[in-house]
């Protein structure tokens, strides 16, 4: 990627599950918080200036999802469906809260 000073490559990481607000019925905008750990080549200029290239995730846990049309995170559930990637899926957290198996 040739980015400019101080540019930061855009890092492609597993997709999580499709969610849907059991609330209000929204399938499409939701808040997700993630927990990402990452190993990335910086690459700085003779300037000083900074590019980070290479960025690979190793883990990318989900934290929180909330519904952005009523707000809340108490009624959203994981689909059974996942988008598949490359890099493999990430297993989101069921509407209770607990570990899914993505």
């Amino acid at each position: 990627m040739d980015g400019g000073a101080g540019s930061v490559a855009r890092v492609d990481a597993p997709s999580p599950a499709r969610y849907r607000c059991a609330a209000c019925g929204n399938i499409t905008r939701f808040d997700v918080v993630t927990d990402r750990r990452t190993r990335a080549f910086h690459h700085f200029s003779v300037g000083g200036a900074l590019s980070v290239e290479e960025e690979e995730v190793l883990s990318e846990d989900v934290v929180e999802v909330s519904c952005r049309w009523c707000g809340h995170g108490r009624a959203v559930e994981v689909l059974g469906e996942t988008v598949s990637h490359p890099s493999g899926t990430l297993a989101g957290k069921t509407s209770s809260g607990e570990p899914g198996d993505g």
